[in-house]
């Protein structure tokens, strides 16, 4: 029987929360600091966005919940991390997040470095581990496509051009290609990790990329637009930040209702790439309107 969409998410959080409990360990050993800032990070909460489009993309193709579970955690770590190294001061300068005081905060900001570079060196660790597929070339595959993403043409290339954007103005090309990688690369990862689980064929892999590069660029629109029209406490996080330091974003550049056009027409687009999956892709369907009707 197929789950509703908010039976399914709410399943992708429960695992992905029992896996990274699972695999982030609680020490006693002189070190323990470390780990208890990792699970603090990792456990605050969170839509769980990225766990989930792993574990939907792998259930398309019957995948074990126990290989795509252990995929959603890593996952998570890498996003935790990006997050963790974003509100350091160095860098976005973010006091809370989640609605929680930011693991620099909370700890200090070493233990917050250590923490985000030990949750990167887990996930690698987590995919590569015999436990996640039994077949080494997907093992390979999802390290290989993983370090990809999140290099320097990647997420980390795309958090370098939003620094440059503070001293710069982009247009929206510039824009659109920023956030491609820097929130876009994780999301079309964790929809190819599910199809790399899958074994799926390439016109497969093809359709579910589309799908992510489309969904990624309407969750980042909607986060501008919800930095101007929702509520530190609806966000867990400070808001109106990018308008305050005169950064360009997507509502600044085409004006709030053709963002929010330009953002439906990327989640209709998105929808129809999932037809080749019948009613399978409903899931995935009920996730590119939740992308954009989110209030947090």
């Amino acid at each position: 029987m197929l789950k509703s969409f908010d039976e399914a998410i709410t399943e992708a959080q429960r695992l992905t929360d029992a896996a990274l409990r699972r695999l982030i360990p609680e020490s006693e050993a002189p070190e323990a600091r470390v780990f208890e800032a990792m699970r603090y990070s990792t456990l605050a909460g969170g839509k769980r966005l990225r766990p989930f489009l792993v574990i939907a993309c792998a259930d398309l193709f019957n995948v074990s919940r126990e290989c795509s579970e252990r995929v959603a955690a890593a996952v998570e770590m890498v996003h935790t991390y990006s997050l963790i190294h974003d509100d350091l001061p160095a860098m976005d300068d973010d006091d809370l997040r989640r609605g929680m005081p930011t693991c620099h905060k909370q700890f200090d900001e070493a233990t917050a470095i250590l923490a985000g570079d030990a949750l990167l060196t887990l996930a690698f660790e987590v995919l590569a581990e015999d436990k996640t597929h039994r077949q080494a070339e997907v093992r390979s595959e999802l390290v290989l496509e993983m370090a990809k993403a999140i290099g320097a043409r990647g997420m980390v290339g795309g958090q370098m051009l939003d620094i440059w954007a503070e001293t710069h103005a982009l247009d929206v090309p510039e824009i659109t290609r920023l956030q491609r990688m820097k929130t876009g690369a994780l999301i079309a990862y964790s929809c190819a990790a599910g199809a790399i689980l899958g074994r799926a064929d390439e016109h497969q892999r093809q359709l579910l990329s589309a799908y992510a590069n489309n969904i990624g660029l309407a969750f980042q629109i909607a986060d501008d637009l919800l930095d101007i029209s929702a509520t530190p406490e609806e966000m867990g996080k400070a808001t109106g930040k990018d308008a305050d330091a005169g950064k360009a974003t997507f509502v600044s550049l085409l004006g709030v209702e053709r963002a929010r056009d330009q953002a439906m027409i990327l989640v209709d687009q998105a929808t129809k790439y999932l037809e080749i999956f019948g009613e399978k892709g409903n899931i995935l369907r009920d996730l590119a309107k939740f992308v954009v009707e989110r209030r947090s």
